[in-house]
């Protein structure tokens, strides 16, 4: 039998061990906390972050961002068409993890950079 978790986050090596972010004292963390695409609130669950430039790319119009080592497509109302005022790439993944690393990764939410 296999187990299956669900967990929120990037990685480990994203972890921030401030209880409140990386974005403590930011003048743009409520802009992030209030952010939401077609599959709900981007921050109530699961963590988000930047992406490198080679970290995602659009393929026929949809794009994909590449997570934990693999490529996974960004289903389209996961997509955030407002101002990115953070600049940066941004991706809220959900991670469903079996004994030997990721089976399935959810893109929450997305956000291109460069859209200011």
């Amino acid at each position: 039998m296999i187990a299956i978790l669900t967990v929120s986050g990037l990685n480990s090596a994203q972890a921030d061990s401030n209880p409140d972010g990386p974005l403590a004292g930011s003048p743009i963390k409520s802009w992030l906390q209030s952010l939401k695409s077609g599959k709900g609130p981007c921050c109530s669950t699961t963590a988000g972050g930047p992406l490198a430039d080679v970290g995602w790319e659009s393929v026929n119009g949809h794009y994909r961002v590449r997570v934990e080592g693999a490529w996974w497509e960004v289903p389209d109302d996961a997509v955030i068409t407002e101002p990115n005022h953070a600049g940066r790439t941004m991706v809220w993944p959900v991670y469903t993890w079996g004994l030997d690393g990721p089976e399935h990764v959810e893109i929450q939410c997305f956000m291109p950079g460069g859209m200011t």
